[in-house]
């Protein structure tokens, strides 16, 4: 099945009931493997063999394969070895061979399946992988083994990660926050430079009154046929809406709380990202919080992500309890205070007095935030039970997409309902 897949995702084509069954049979030798090469009666020459045989590397294996090839004669095994060389030519060889996307995908499968994170340790392994996510993940992973040798190719590699992310994701994040913070900064009552007076016009167009003039004097401006000498009219004010004014102090306070549990991989990765993001934005106070059993500040080190990755550890226990209530303690302005838990709510520490928190600052005014994950990889496994006594506190938790955060976060930050994109996460 993971073969088919990757090989359905490569360069295999859609069927089509009218090609030549040659070509037919071809493409279901390539899916299905060396195994079935007695059933189709193909043989694969050229690009197809050297194709299959990357593809027999990683997914191949069981009873009757040859021993040369690196499997044993009893159950599915590896083909790759240990030998290095030998890996950074399969790398090479799936790059050759396979689209960007699929050389992902195989990459994740073989350090899974092939026990290949320990050469990731060295550096021309890392020059020939192909750099997600996923990737970062593992390495971040491996932080305290690493050798100083290739740390400075692993912090190359998780920049380069991360540059690609935020340009893709920080003019969309800054443009819905911003609106949001202008839209929550406006005020009813505005001094008369701060009017807002393209939607004050709007807001009163129901007002307008007709200037009297003599009869036939109307113009263009004047709705009602009559008017002043130049057709014009007046509109009453009733509700005036202003900006709010300009101020050095941020209009609002982020903290994003992060559980750096293992699974948690690829949500670390984004959140250090948007972490990075929002710090940048003047408006907004952002605190930047991870945790497993213990809880590390790394706000001083968002103007870096790559130092705010390296500085987690991924993997250990997860104390939410604990997370949560340092972050209520750097809580000074509740009511303009955005609190956003990224965690598969696994707690390890005491559940009770963690729902307690969440809920003080609930009735504090704090706008609270649960995602399951901030990934494109869906919900990861979580814990149920925690999530419904969340929603029952009227903080839902769901899945976040990276490109639905920043609707998520404008529709906190202006107090509306989140685009929950699944509410079925929340049973």
């Amino acid at each position: 099945m993971e073969r088919t897949t990757a090989q359905a995702r490569g360069t295999a084509r859609p069927t089509s009931p009218h090609a030549p069954d040659a070509e037919r049979l071809r493409r279901w030798r390539m899916v299905l493997g060396a195994d079935s090469a007695d059933s189709t009666g193909r043989t694969l020459t050229g690009q197809d063999a050297a194709m299959d045989g990357a593809l027999d590397a990683l997914y191949g294996g069981g009873a009757g394969k040859k021993s040369d090839s690196g499997r044993g004669a009893g159950g599915r095994s590896a083909g790759l070895g240990a030998s290095a060389p030998s890996v950074a030519r399969w790398l090479g060889d799936i790059r050759t061979y396979f689209p960007s996307s699929v050389v992902q995908v195989m990459q994740r499968d073989a350090i899974d399946r092939l026990g290949l994170a320990a050469l990731l340790l060295e550096p021309e392994m890392l020059e020939a992988v192909e750099a997600d996510v996923h990737l970062v993940g593992t390495l971040l992973s491996l932080n305290k083994a690493m050798p100083e040798t290739t740390k400075e190719t692993a912090r190359a590699v998780v920049r380069k990660v991360v540059e690609d992310l935020e340009k893709r994701l920080e003019s969309r994040t800054r443009a819905a926050l911003t609106g949001a913070l202008d839209r929550s900064a406006r005020i009813s009552r505005p001094r008369h430079r701060d009017i807002d007076w393209n939607r004050t016009i709007r807001a009163n167009l129901k007002n307008y009154l007709p200037v009297p003039g003599p009869a036939g004097a109307g113009g263009a401006g004047d709705p009602g046929g009559a008017g002043g000498p130049e057709g014009r009219g007046t509109i009453v004010p009733e509700r005036l809406i202003g900006y709010g004014r300009a101020s050095r102090s941020a209009k609002k306070d982020v903290v994003l709380c992060i559980d750096q549990s293992g699974s948690m991989a690829a949500s670390v990765v984004y959140a250090s990202v948007f972490g990075a993001v929002l710090a940048s934005m003047r408006t907004l106070s952002t605190r930047l919080v991870v945790f497993d059993t213990a809880v590390v500040d790394l706000t001083d080190q968002l103007d870096d992500p790559v130092d705010v990755l390296f500085g987690t550890q991924l993997g250990g226990g997860t104390d939410i309890n604990r997370a949560l209530a340092y972050c209520q303690s750097r809580i000074t302005r509740p009511a303009d205070t955005v609190v956003v838990l990224i965690s598969d709510l696994y707690e390890g520490g005491i559940r009770d007095e963690m729902l307690k928190r969440v809920a003080a600052m609930k009735a504090s005014g704090v706008q609270f935030v649960t995602l399951l994950a901030l990934s494109d990889e869906g919900a990861p496994a979580y814990d149920h039970e925690h999530a419904a006594a969340l929603g029952a506190l009227g903080a839902p938790a769901f899945a976040c997409t990276p490109d639905l955060f920043p609707d998520v976060m404008a529709a906190a930050i202006e107090k509306r309902p989140l685009p929950i994109p699944d509410k079925e996460t929340q049973q």
